[in-house]
């Protein structure tokens, strides 16, 4: 048992003393996906194509060169244009990389690095694990993680499934030494929950809603301001509820996504947003998902001794 039944219908908290680093009451995670050559592809040895790219479409049987080369888009044209702004504006930044995405793109590594970013585990393919044996799942973790330890100088400390995470997942992370993962969609406040030995493991909620991906759904997002409102009004109003009780928001991007030219200036009206709440004294605590997580975990174990 991983905590989740028994927090599953439990309401949020309403009141909280507890407050981020800053003494405020909304946290902001950046995370830019890098999944771009870990796609499917007949051309790298899978057995199947991508079928999901700017459009849907799965060529069978034989390579699909138009998805192959959206997915390069990402990695040639749409990766610098993101990965510029958050390093001109010096905020941090998690990257969701999958181990083969980053064999391809090596110079992602050195970005992250420079600019101390967290590199965050997101499988070695674009896939989700929900159907994988537990000894597969377990060498394909490995395999990722020594990936990253090896372009960057060290594992990563969190975790994020494609999709829907298997029932392994969690007990084989948390075995693996992991700190978190990000395999929850249930609310906006992290949690913690015991390890077979009984030490804590924190939970950090994603989110699809302000994500880019719904660019790619019929009836989400069509123009950069469907994106940049829709994240502007959950700031608000998280921020509003975050007066009382801890929230964290975590903001989705994808490289063959958010950066495209139509697309891009989403991005910089919300990083003005967050700005100019800034400079009108209503800040928030933009942060990588490690640097969330070691303070909840801090946070968790002064409350255990404290009671």
């Amino acid at each position: 048992m991983d905590g989740r039944q028994q927090r599953r219908y439990t309401q949020q908290p309403t009141e909280s003393s507890v407050r981020w680093p800053t003494g405020h009451g909304l946290a902001i995670s950046f995370v830019l996906n890098i999944e771009e050559g870990a796609e499917f592809s007949l051309t790298a040895g899978d057995d199947r194509n991508e079928a999901v790219h700017e459009v849907t479409h799965e060529v069978i049987d034989v390579p699909d060169f138009c998805m192959e080369t959206h997915f390069e888009y990402g990695a040639r044209a749409g990766y610098q244009r993101i990965a510029q702004r958050f390093a001109q504006a010096k905020l941090p930044l998690t990257l969701n990389a999958c181990g083969r995405a980053l064999e391809c793109t090596p110079w992602v590594v050195d970005d992250a690095v420079h600019n101390g970013w967290e590199i965050c585990g997101h499988g070695w393919r674009w896939e989700s694990p929900a159907s994988i044996d537990q000894d597969t799942e377990r060498a394909d973790i490995e395999r990722t993680c020594a990936a990253i330890a090896r372009l960057g100088g060290k594992p990563p400390a969190g975790w994020h499934c494609k999709s829907s995470p298997s029932v392994h997942t969690r007990r084989l992370l948390q075995e693996m030494g992991f700190l978190y993962d990000s395999n929850d969609y249930g609310g906006e406040v992290p949690y913690v929950v015991p390890r077979a030995d009984g030490s804590p493991y924190v939970v950090l909620p994603y989110a699809f809603d302000t994500n880019d991906m719904r660019f790619f759904d019929r009836g989400g997002f069509v123009q950069g301001w469907d994106f940049s409102d829709y994240v502007m009004e959950a700031i608000d109003v998280l921020q509003a509820e975050a007066m009382h009780a801890p929230r964290l928001l975590t903001i989705g991007l994808h490289t063959r996504i958010l950066g495209r030219p139509g697309r891009i200036r989403a991005l910089d009206a919300i990083l003005a947003h967050i700005e100019q709440k800034r400079a009108n004294g209503q800040p928030c605590w933009v942060a990588t998902r490690e640097d969330i997580a070691r303070f909840w975990l801090r946070a968790h174990d002064a409350a255990t001794l404290a009671a």
